[in-house]
């Protein structure tokens, strides 16, 4: 892999910067480093009118084919882009779920009247979406979910109970793994409906997290809520192989720009570090010289995982990356909290916590969503290193 930029990406990032420098130094700066998990309930109108901001700029559907609206940007100019929008303070995507993960799962699987359908309001930044996989009693085991949709004419009739489905309260639409085969079936009974949710029948509740906001997580709560019979996405009992799909780029791109935000939150803690003193302790030097090193191998780690992604290869790649990214900036809020001393016990005047006491309390459910660790290490122990299965029983 070279892992140099060429002279046509680094005239790319130039006008990169150029465009998010001249907004969120501008009309939008009231965005700048608001939003994203654990707060997303920071300027959420102003975070919509952004997505539809970065829609005119075409940096939605980034990585889509031109065929689809997308604009075929390579792996590297994705990488720029992503390393600017960090460097630059941009905030949480509030479409990322539409951008990232249902829009390149539609161009993969779905109809070609799904994608005339649903892929215009993603790349406008118009219609928002959220994922309705996990359950209560479904979690890591998500072949064993339990809501079920039954066929009643020309719509699909749902009823369940999902949880964890981040934006849940701002999504106009939902992609929810459903039961159509037996109980026993278990991922052979699974389908992939794209299902509405400003409908009777859609109940959303907010979860209050760790850091003491209603935020990011809801639950869902589906009674006899209906979607028409055309927005199934692949086979009726055919969705397991759809969701993995959409799994694959969750566990890979989706969350780049987030990931490379902890260089941000990397700089603060060394900035907090030097105002207290606390660099001067060798320790806390060694442990901080250490987190610098580890953000440059998640940087390239990025690279890695966006050209296995690109090439379709479904390899372990982005569960290593994932079991990567989520216990590093667990360790990094952990030298944030270490690093503010008592000071990190106590709330201030901003709220009930500040930014680096809210990236550790939310970083202890990194390693469980998007797929748990000890899941992931299954993973890559059995399909990539050909270990036996764990013992069941």
């Amino acid at each position: 892999m070279d892992l140099r930029f060429s002279a046509d990406d680094e005239a790319f990032r130039r006008d990169v910067h150029a465009w998010l420098a001249d907004r969120l130094h501008g009309p939008f700066a009231e965005v700048c480093g608001r939003g994203g998990p654990g707060r997303e309930y920071e300027v959420v109108d102003a975070r919509i009118a952004w997505e539809q901001e970065l829609a005119a700029g075409g940096f939605i559907g980034m990585s889509w084919p031109r065929d689809a609206g997308g604009r075929d940007l390579t792996l590297t100019q994705q990488l720029v882009f992503w390393e600017e929008y960090a460097a630059l303070d941009g905030p949480g995507r509030i479409g990322l779920v539409g951008d990232w993960l249902l829009g390149p799962t539609l161009v993969a699987h779905g109809t070609a009247e799904q994608q005339a359908r649903f892929l215009p309001g993603i790349l406008s930044g118009t219609e928002r979406w959220c994922q309705g996989y996990s359950e209560p009693d479904a979690g890591s085991d998500l072949a064993s979910l339990r809501t079920r949709a039954e066929r009643d004419g020309d719509t699909w009739v749902i009823n369940g109970h999902k949880v964890w489905t981040s934006l849940a309260d701002l999504a106009h639409w939902a992609f929810v793994l459903c039961r159509t085969g037996t109980v026993e079936s278990r991922h052979r009974g699974i389908s992939y409906l794209l299902v509405p949710m400003d409908q009777p029948g859609v109940d959303i509740r907010a979860l209050r997290d760790l850091t003491g906001h209603a935020t990011d997580f809801c639950e869902v709560h589906f009674h006899d809520a209906r979607t028409e019979a055309g927005n199934i996405v692949g086979d009726v009992n055919g969705g397991w192989n759809v969701a993995m799909s959409t799994a694959y780029l969750e566990r890979g791109v989706s969350t780049v720009g987030y990931q490379l935000s902890f260089g941000r939150e990397l700089t603060r803690i060394i900035a907090e570090a030097k105002r207290r003193g606390r660099a001067e302790d060798p320790v806390v030097r060694q442990r901080l010289a250490q987190a610098w090193a580890e953000f440059q191998i998640l940087r390239w780690s990025v690279l890695r995982t966006l050209s296995s992604v690109r090439a379709g290869n479904h390899s372990p790649v982005t569960n290593v990356y994932k079991v990567f990214w989520s216990a590093y900036h667990q360790r990094l809020g952990e030298l944030a909290m270490d690093v503010l001393g008592l000071d990190g016990q106590l709330v201030d005047e901003h709220g009930p916590v500040n930014n680096l006491q809210a990236m550790y309390l939310y970083g202890r459910a990194e390693t469980i969503y998007g797929g748990s660790h000890q899941i992931q290490q299954n993973i890559i122990g059995e399909r990539s290193l050909g270990l036996p299965p764990e013992p069941r029983g």
